[in-house]
């Protein structure tokens, strides 16, 4: 006769082991984590070697190389307005290991000005963080009189359609910002496009474009020799670069144009790793090291949390893709 208990006896047995195989699971996937990185990481840029996006991640790389005592190789894949570089990491293996420098053209400003390209830029990554902000400066010619914002507002107001602005193309961000300047004062003056700022400025000089919204980095020369005047910056509040200038939002309130920058992964990045990019990158930002290097390129610090950061994204994609739709905007 079997014995009433032999069953009960076998059960309880076998809990221990249970309890064992998930515990040793529970530990794998500690010291999995604990162990990332545990090979070279590849930060794709979506823009060629020299550029300021590039100087930008070879130094952010350089100092993460060091935080997480693996290589952090910066790839560079241009092409397609970083379409191409973009849409590699959202085909990528979620695993740490393949990151991007993002940037505005290539998560906010391009999906609305290119809606066939082969990523969608909301759903198809992972924030990982916000590593800094690049500002704009409102140049005005020689021949343009007005001294402040207000005051070029009222003398466009006062001869529609007989002042110009000059941009690096048609959909760069220098041309989005003349429009959104245009649309948030009811001005109209007309966008004459270049292939760069660098084209423009000898055209500013002589008086032939009249405004310009440039970097900060590469307008500072023409300002310290005294060939152009900026009389304002895009973003919200003055820039601790040029502290001297107000901000174009003192006289348009809610007026901002900033060129973001930030790391991605593909969607599906494990939160453990992401958390742990996050927190390194934002120790890099804290370094004197990386804040003169963001000086010298004319950025600003940002930082934060991977949720701060996709809010970020969120609310710039919104504002432009509205913009792009209100100006009838194509890129062809």
């Amino acid at each position: 006769v079997e014995h009433p208990h032999v069953g009960i006896m076998n059960t309880t047995a076998r809990i221990p082991a249970a309890l064992m195989a998930a515990s040793a699971a529970m530990w794998g996937s500690a010291a999995a984590a604990q162990a990332y990185p545990a090979k070279p990481i590849r930060l794709i840029v979506p823009f060629p070697p020299a550029g300021a996006t590039d100087i930008l991640s070879r130094e952010l790389a350089r100092q993460l190389s060091d935080r997480l005592k693996q290589q952090v190789i910066v790839d560079n894949r241009p092409g397609a307005g970083g379409t191409l570089g973009s849409d590699i990491v959202a085909k990528s293996a979620p695993d740490g290991y393949t990151i991007q420098m993002a940037t505005s053209s290539t998560h906010s400003i391009g999906p609305s000005l290119n809606p066939k390209i082969p990523y969608n830029a909301q759903s198809d990554f992972t924030p990982v963080a916000h590593v800094a902000n690049s500002v704009n400066v409102l140049l005005i010619a020689p021949n343009v009189k007005a001294s402040n914002v207000s005051e070029l507002i009222a003398l466009l107001k006062s001869k529609p359609g007989q002042f110009n602005y000059g941009s690096s193309g048609n959909g760069t961000i220098v041309h989005l910002t003349g429009e959104l300047f245009k649309s948030m004062t009811g001005t109209y003056v007309v966008h004459i496009p270049y292939r760069g700022t660098a084209l423009v400025i000898p055209d500013m000089v002589s008086g032939q474009i009249h405004m310009l919204f440039d970097n900060i980095a590469s307008a500072m020369p023409h300002l310290k020799d005294g060939k152009l005047r900026a009389i304002a910056v895009t973003s919200t509040q003055r820039s601790p670069l040029l502290p001297a200038l107000p901000a174009v939002a003192d006289s348009v309130p809610g007026f901002e144009s900033v060129v973001w920058f930030g790391v991605f992964g593909p969607k599906a990045m494990p939160a453990d790793i992401t958390q742990r990019l996050n927190s390194e990158i934002n120790t890099v930002l804290k370094s004197p090291e990386f804040l003169e290097r963001l000086r010298v390129l004319g950025y600003d610090a940002a930082g934060g949390t991977p949720a701060d950061f996709a809010g970020v994204v969120a609310a710039d994609t919104a504002k432009w893709a509205k913009l792009i739709k209100e100006r009838n905007i194509i890129v062809e």
